[in-house]
């Protein structure tokens, strides 16, 4: 009863001691700024290096924000791959711990992601869904990290919180207002995925193919280019770029 005890107290002190964390770490934020800021809570928080977060909008993951140039790349990868643990997370609803992407069932669940991702340093990846309690998924927070390994139970449950704050901060936050005051501060962030939203409806109609099947196109057609989906689009817009139906 006593061990039970000490053990539900380190919990709770934990937990402050994280709160704190972040807390500090979002103080002042625009609320533009707060999924960048929660990016870098975690990486004091968390033995990782690096941490995005993105959505699942259209058949296609759009990055948020990212903590580093690493973490905005892998964010990206997933999103043209269409693979990778924030897919399971976000179809699960639960966390997916990819903890060795360098060898085992990790290496060879995502193959393609795993090469691209050891390739610039990180071995394991855990993906944390953002998603309200009737459980709705709109998005995964991920976090890599330069070393294979498990996460502790405080740990996961640090990575939780911090996920649990950032569907809050997506969801609830006020607008922040545009210069013709309309636009809403989390339309704003992703401003510049507007060009994949429109590059999907140009491969409808240019295809006759449904959404999801306009996406999966776009994210091939990058992968075997060696370039990201939203480097595609954007040429794919700009009438620089054709993808025949064949």
């Amino acid at each position: 009863m006593q061990a039970t005890l000490r053990s539900e107290e380190a919990m709770a002190v934990d937990a402050v001691r994280a709160i704190d964390v972040i807390a500090e770490v979002v103080r002042d934020a625009r609320p533009g700024e707060t999924p960048a800021r929660l990016c870098a809570a975690a990486v004091k928080l968390l033995p990782v290096v690096g941490a995005s977060v993105s959505l699942r909008s259209s058949g296609m993951s759009l990055r948020l924000a990212a903590n580093n140039s690493m973490a905005s790349y892998l964010a990206e990868l997933q999103a043209t791959l269409g693979d990778g643990p924030w897919l399971c997370a976000y179809e699960s609803g639960a966390p997916v711990l990819a903890c060795d992407l360098t060898a085992g069932r990790n290496m060879h669940r995502w193959p393609l992601f795993a090469r691209q991702a050891t390739a610039v340093g990180v071995q394991a990846v855990y993906s944390m869904p953002l998603g309200s309690d009737d459980g709705l998924t709109v998005g995964t927070l991920d976090l890599y990290r330069d070393t294979p390994g498990e996460l502790t139970e405080d740990e996961l449950r640090r990575a939780q919180l911090l996920a649990a704050v950032m569907t809050l901060a997506l969801t609830t936050l006020p607008r922040e207002e545009s210069g013709s005051g309309e636009e809403a501060w989390l339309g704003g962030l992703a401003t510049e995925h507007d060009e994949v939203y429109q590059a999907i409806g140009m491969l409808m109609a240019q295809l006759g193919v449904d959404a999801d099947e306009a996406s999966a196109r776009l994210r091939a057609r990058a992968f075997a280019q060696g370039r990201t989906a939203l480097e595609v689009a954007h040429d794919v817009v700009s009438h620089r770029e054709r993808l025949d139906g064949d």
